[in-house]
């Protein structure tokens, strides 16, 4: 258990792309418009989130190759390429609006720093967390994520200890319905902000670069039965050399038990993820519901300080910072492995951190409403995720890329159901919203 312990820590990392200050502004918008009635979106997209990124993991683990990387090979089309790039690259900058946003929300309500300035300075600080992980490498870069993730899940699920919901009425959540063309517009944005397109980049090319199949000795070029950690001394030693004594244990690893570790990984990862979604939208529900105001950040805090008291707002607050500095370095990380897996052009990654900074800091200087620019943001992701989904689904079922490992037939059927339902989802909320229904 210790040896496969030390595996895990890629899924967490991803798992911040799912606590990001779009998902915040989602689901305390539909606990303070709609109170209980979207529970069941937040579950069953973090059941379907589950199998996603186990899927990007496995891919990432097996090929040793990013999704990006994976169909920067296979689309041979060099227009149709720079096409799926263009999308994508369109779902990392609205990821980055969201996070930047979402960071100088928070650094206002705490210390009323202007937006503007607030989004600088989270662009700094992520540019920062960036160095740690160029400079210390992955797992480094992890432990800081992972702290983060520890303070954006006490401050998120506070409040509920506070003031506990209604246990009927979140039961009755549960039960699949909408309420018009907002209800559906608000489970799309949920969706998006769960089922993130650039989590689905950035996991494959985590769990590559913490992980490479071995060398040519083991005799199986793609697949390979035993993986060293990418980028360690053990990768490169001879057999009995002096090693780290962590990096000595995880020799001799199988694939199989490392595959084994990452649903480990992944499940904790989306329980926290889950589990704080949920704190979050039940909070509204039970306390902001009906109160004018309560479907913005801004407006949120100032109820949860008069109703709850200032030490639930400070640390909703506080929450909401750590979730903007994190999940914008995880951002940057995933839309500098989209450009260069499928445009083959490696962008310095504090230089691309730099130009996607200035879509969110025009947004915070011509005052467009945050809250409002971070539920569309996480619409834009929404319509993003089948361009992300359906290659994963398709590749991870292919014995020509996954050998032995590609999906069993109930897994390729649970992902294309999944897609499906999204798809469908999405669909709906383009016709409610261009006819006005």
């Amino acid at each position: 258990m210790p040896r496969l312990a030390w595996l895990i820590g890629p899924a967490l990392v991803a798992g911040v792309a799912y606590l990001d200050p779009g998902n915040v502004a989602s689901n305390m918008t539909a606990g303070a418009r709609y109170g209980y009635l979207l529970v069941w979106v937040v579950v069953l997209g973090n059941i379907m989130a589950w199998l996603i990124q186990y899927l990007s993991a496995k891919l990432g683990i097996v090929t040793g190759r990013s999704l990006p990387e994976t169909l920067g090979r296979r689309i041979g089309n060099r227009w149709g390429r720079r096409a799926y790039w263009l999308q994508a690259e369109l779902v990392a900058m609205a990821t980055d609006i969201a996070e930047v946003i979402g960071g100088a929300v928070a650094l206002n309500l705490l210390f009323g720093i202007p937006l503007l300035w607030g989004g600088v300075i989270t662009g700094t600080v992520s540019i920062a967390l960036l160095l740690i992980q160029s400079r210390r490498g992955p797992r480094t870069f992890e432990f800081v994520v992972i702290g983060l993730l520890a303070i954006i899940a006490i401050g998120f699920s506070f409040g509920v200890f506070v003031a506990p919901p209604d246990g009927a009425s979140v039961v009755a959540g549960l039960v699949p319905r909408f309420e018009g063309t907002d209800s559906v517009l608000l489970a799309a944005s949920i969706l998006g902000a769960t089922i993130m397109p650039h989590a689905i980049y950035a996991h494959s090319a985590l769990a590559r670069d913490r992980f490479a199949p071995a060398p040519a000795t083991s005799g199986v070029a793609l697949g390979g039965d035993r993986l060293v950690p990418r980028g360690s001394r053990a990768a490169d030693a001879p057999i009995g050399a002096p090693a780290d004594p962590t990096l000595a244990e995880l020799r001799g690893i199988s694939t199989r038990r490392l595959l084994r570790a990452t649903k480990w990984d992944v499940t904790i990862a989306m329980l926290i993820a889950g589990t704080v979604n949920l704190c979050i939208l039940l909070l509204a529900a039970a306390n902001l519901a009906g109160v004018p105001g309560t479907d913005s950040l801004e407006g949120a805090y100032a109820a949860l300080y008069a109703g709850l008291g200032p030490l639930v707002a400070t640390l909703f607050a506080v929450g909401l910072l750590a979730s903007g500095l994190a999940s914008t370095s995880v951002g940057a990380y995933a839309g500098a492995e989209i450009m260069h897996g499928l445009l083959h052009i490696r962008v310095p990654l504090l230089a691309r951190r730099l130009v996607t900074l200035i879509p969110a800091l025009a947004i915070l200087a011509v005052g467009f409403d945050p809250t409002l620019a971070l539920v569309l943001s996480q619409v834009v992701l929404s319509f993003g995720i089948p361009f992300a989904l359906i290659p994963l689904v398709a590749l991870t079922a292919n014995r020509d890329v996954l050998g032995g490992y590609r999906n069993r037939v109930w897994t390729t059927i649970a992902g294309v159901a999944a897609s499906v339902f999204l798809i469908a989802l999405n669909g709906v909320l383009l016709y409610l919203v261009l006819t006005g229904a």
